[in-house]
């Protein structure tokens, strides 16, 4: 398995300066292989792959050696995988948007216009990473035991990075990544799985806005609601941001602390994430959740002219707490660690699991956002019938009991 490591670099003047062009020629390759691929269709119809673009590198190279001769070979095919990838994934949402629009061809229904958006070139400001392989064109070299471990770039130089965990298995990759005016190493490795003892405990979880979780065995963890919290903060920053005259200092140092201000955001909800998802695998055997389409569940509702949506300012108020609860994030972490340690997580449908009693499956109703009732067996907790419901749908039980 792979497992990533981001590590906080800590480069030279000289080293930041080599850094930053390094990025501006990868962004430049970038941009390059985007407008070779959109020419080509455009004028001629023919579609550029990556083999036919890495294929041109060794005379790009011999052509501009003080520019994209500097660098690792095998950086710029990953610049240009990269690319391939964005293109792939445009490809999908074109093919999925044509089969949505068949589908209501075929029921009789009106198609809904919506454009994919085609992929886009990327300013410097907004290029910030750049991918090599290890031992072609960068170097790990481990702390072993004390504080500071070196990477090596090929024309970046041997930048200090602070290793405040160790590094477990064989480096496959490193990453060379700028976030505002903060350099990090992300080391990615390939190790063995470290199976945990088992412990006869396995749970079906609700995940929600009003609690962030619901175990099957009445477990809560609270939402700690991290974007509510630094929201004023955020929101007067962004207005004197707004304010500010373009191309100032001082707007400059206003976008500096925005962007700090949201790194803080990322970093405790990642934190809480990380630990919450500790606990859970390392106290469950099995773990159930629902397999839900977080990006389907936040998509606006203001509708078109013809059919305006309802309820818009309330939706857009529920969009913002299942991001800011980070459903995915939470989920991506879950299933990392649990496959780390020889857990098993089950995904199980999620139509209708909060509102369907537990005991007997008749259909409730929901009076309150935390209850449901149901005419048999009354008031129930709303997010641990959900729970226990996951559970049953994965066979786990009803979840009132440990199944192992």
């Amino acid at each position: 398995m792979k497992r990533a490591y981001k590590l906080r670099a800590y480069p030279t003047r000289p080293q930041e300066g080599r850094a930053v062009r390094l990025l501006a020629d990868h962004c430049d390759l970038y941009n390059a292989a985007l407008q070779e691929r959109r020419d080509a269709w455009r004028m001629r119809q023919v579609s550029i792959a990556y083999g036919d673009q890495s294929a041109q590198l060794k005379e790009i190279r011999a052509a501009d050696p003080e520019g994209q001769g500097r660098h690792s070979f095998t950086a710029q095919q990953q610049t240009l995988r990269r690319l391939n990838v964005v293109f792939a994934a445009h490809f999908k949402r074109v093919r999925e948007a044509e089969r949505a629009g068949q589908r209501a061809r075929r029921k009789g229904e009106k198609p809904r216009v919506g454009r994919v958006g085609y992929p886009r070139f990327k300013p410097y400001q907004r290029f910030d990473q750049v991918l090599f392989v290890a031992g072609n064109g960068a170097r790990w070299e481990s702390a072993d035991g004390g504080r500071w471990a070196y990477a090596s770039f090929q024309a970046v130089g041997r930048v200090k990075v602070g290793q405040h965990r160790p590094v477990v298995g064989r480096v496959k990759t490193l990453q060379l990544k700028r976030e505002g005016r903060r350099w990090y190493v992300i080391v990615v490795t390939e190790s063995e799985p470290l199976p945990l003892a088992t412990t006869g405990r396995s749970v079906g979880v609700d995940v929600g806005v009003a609690r962030f979780l619901t175990t099957s065995d009445g477990e809560v963890v609270a939402n700690p609601r991290f974007l509510h919290a630094a929201q004023q903060r955020i929101v007067d920053l962004q207005r004197r941001k707004q304010r500010a005259h373009p191309g100032s200092g001082n707007r400059r140092r206003l976008r500096r602390a925005l962007a700090k201000e949201w790194r803080k955001l990322r970093n405790r909800r990642r934190d809480f994430h990380h630990k919450t998802t500790r606990g859970l695998v390392d106290t469950c055997d099995t773990l159930a959740l629902e397999d839900l389409r977080v990006a389907a569940m936040t998509a606006a509702a203001s509708g078109t002219v013809e059919h305006p949506g309802r309820n818009v300012a309330a939706k857009a108020g529920l969009n913002r707490s299942i991001l800011d609860a980070g459903w995915t994030q939470f989920t991506s972490l879950l299933v990392a660690k649990a496959e780390s340690a020889g857990r098993q997580v089950i995904f199980v449908h999620p139509g209708r699991t909060s509102i369907d009693c537990h005991i007997c499956g008749i259909r409730c109703i929901r009076p309150r956002q935390e209850v449901v009732v149901c005419p048999t067996h009354g008031e129930l907790d709303a997010d641990l019938n959900g729970a226990r419901n996951i559970a049953a749908r994965a066979g786990l039980g009803s979840g009132q009991a440990s199944a192992a």
